[in-house]
């Protein structure tokens, strides 16, 4: 045995490197105790445990989320509010602008059919008194024409013969008889009603009405009337009024209801053309 055998050793025992064991968690809102251990002696011992009571940190958490998360649906809420109310604005505008444009639309083309209405009723006006002076310087002519004729020469005689006699004749017996549109006679004739029934006597058939006798024959100047030619006023074609030129600067014709059937001079109310059948 060694001399050295029972000589006790002064070396100090090998520790055993530190252990420490962290355990932490929240239970209940409250953190729960760290335990730390570690080795203060020889691998054997007892390790020694030591409790820390930590301060809760999450005291009055809960109410602080919900009030935030209310906060933030009050936002949501807001900010779709003022959505709706920007597209409702925007909707109006546009439905307002549409209006508008409907409206300025609706004046331009009133303002566009007044427009041509005045210019129709200007050119109409325009119209009709170029006719009326024409009518008046025709009228001049036949006066100068018929020289004196008076109203007292109704009482003249035709000297034409032969149908255009006839013709004449028939038309003058019917004088002061009524006027009465559409009448065809024995006693009430319009004008055309009686020019066709002057001209019937003598087996000539014309139209029925004003426009048609107006070109039934061959147009004449009233300047180379002949007694038995159709006077016609209004246009070739478009007549309103036919009577018959009974010589002598005078004509018979079924004027209206208030003279009835006339003899009058051309003066009286001078005609637009002529047209000679016989």
């Amino acid at each position: 045995m060694s001399h050295t055998a029972h000589i006790p050793s002064h070396r100090k025992p090998r520790r055993n490197a530190p252990k420490t064991a962290l355990r932490a968690g929240v239970a209940g809102g409250v953190l729960s105790t760290i335990a730390v251990a570690g080795a203060a002696g020889p691998a054997q011992a007892e390790p020694v445990t030591q409790t820390i009571e930590m301060p809760t940190i999450t005291s009055g958490l809960s109410p602080a989320v919900a009030a935030s998360a209310q906060a933030t649906q009050q936002v949501a809420q807001d900010l779709q509010t003022q959505a709706q109310e920007d597209a409702a604005a925007a909707s109006a505008a546009k439905t307002a602008k549409k209006a508008k444009a409907e409206a300025v639309r609706k004046a331009e083309a009133k303002k566009k059919a007044e427009a041509a209405a005045k210019a129709k009723a200007a050119a109409k006006a325009k119209a009709e008194a170029a006719e009326r002076a024409s009518r008046t310087a025709a009228r001049t002519t036949l006066s100068a024409a018929s020289g004196s004729t008076t109203a007292a020469s109704s009482s003249y005689a035709s000297s034409a013969t032969g149908s255009a006699a006839s013709v004449i004749a028939f038309a003058q017996a019917q004088v002061g008889d009524a006027y009465v549109s559409g009448g065809t006679g024995p006693n009430s004739w319009d004008c055309s009603g009686l020019v066709q029934a002057a001209f019937r006597s003598v087996g000539v058939d014309l139209p029925r009405v004003s426009q048609a006798q107006s070109t039934a024959g061959t147009q004449v100047s009233l300047s180379n009337l002949q007694p038995g030619d159709i006077l016609y006023w209004g246009g070739a074609g478009s007549a309103y009024h036919v009577g018959i030129y009974v010589g002598g600067g005078e004509f018979v014709g079924a004027q209206n209801s208030s003279t009835g059937v006339v003899q009058r001079p051309l003066s009286y109310d001078p005609p637009s053309g002529a047209v000679r059948v016989l």
